[in-house]
């Protein structure tokens, strides 16, 4: 089962997200939030699959720590 571990403001911040969960090893997705014709502008859900939430936390608080 995927869980959400973090929303993103905008897909730009969401993209760098994923790309240094991914060089750590966590497999994650993207899923836009609220209204599609906002685009990159809108808010994005990073996802990991339940196991590796830990591990994502741990990456997402050394991103912003």
């Amino acid at each position: 089962m995927w869980t959400v571990v973090y929303i993103a403001p905008n897909r730009p911040v969401a993209e760098m997200l994923k790309e240094l969960l991914e060089n750590g090893g966590v497999l994650c997705m993207l899923r836009p939030l609220g209204v599609p014709h906002l685009g990159g502008a809108a808010s994005i859900e990073i996802l990991v699959p339940e196991g590796e939430v830990a591990e994502a936390n741990e990456v997402i608080a050394a991103s912003f720590g």
